[in-house]
């Protein structure tokens, strides 16, 4: 397959993808789905619940707020068993999870990190690209304040939900059909900015 043909394959599963979830926004299981992906993606899922928050808050804008509440509720409790990942089986689960994720050889850097910058950790990271999976699982490792811990992924990742909801919920009409003519672009600039991510990440921890 030369390039342009692999170029359109991805395009058309891309679309289709995209399509799954703005029909899925009409659907009793679309809750259910997006909360499972958000709940996994903190513990060791690669995949950000944006993906379908996005997608589903375009289909139906007035639905925002509920799709940011639900994302933020299980992707805090997904920190949760992301965070007992690394307290209690990280010699297992944990160092597996940090291993595929290239971060093996900053082990020690993570718990010098948490004990100075902990908070800030969990904050600044919490409402980026970078995969929050790296931030709950360290967080247990490092032995960081577990309630702490928890307050502080309500307000980072409600932070970053809530702004996406503003926004759709706002202006979802025109950044649909914004979306719409261009697909392909912006689910490029999508999946460069999750790349970003794991490369930041890669720089900081």
């Amino acid at each position: 397959m030369d390039k342009a043909g692999l170029w359109w394959f991805i395009a058309a599963m891309l679309r289709r993808i995209y399509d799954w979830c703005i029909d899925a926004a009409h659907k009793p299981y679309a809750l259910w789905v997006m909360g499972m992906v958000s709940f996994a993606e903190s513990s060791f899922f690669p995949v950000p619940p944006d993906v379908m928050l996005i997608p589903m808050s375009l289909a139906r804008p007035e639905r925002a707020w509920l799709y940011a509440a639900l994302c933020t509720v299980t992707s805090v409790l997904g920190g949760v068993v992301g965070y007992a990942i690394g307290s209690l089986l990280y010699d297992s689960v944990g160092h597996y999870v940090i291993q595929f994720y290239g971060y093996g050889d900053k082990v020690e850097a993570f718990r010098a990190g948490y004990a100075e910058w902990g908070a800030w950790i969990i904050l600044l990271k919490g409402l980026t690209p970078i995969p929050y999976k790296l931030v709950t699982i360290t967080a247990g490792f490092a032995d960081f304040n577990f309630w702490q811990f928890i307050g502080l992924s309500v307000i980072a990742r409600g932070g970053r939900f809530f702004v996406v909801a503003i926004l759709l919920n706002r202006y979802g009409v025109w950044i649909r059909e914004t979306i719409e003519k261009r697909l392909g672009l912006w689910v490029g600039i999508g999946v460069a900015v999750l790349v970003l991510g794991f490369v930041v990440a890669f720089r900081l921890f």
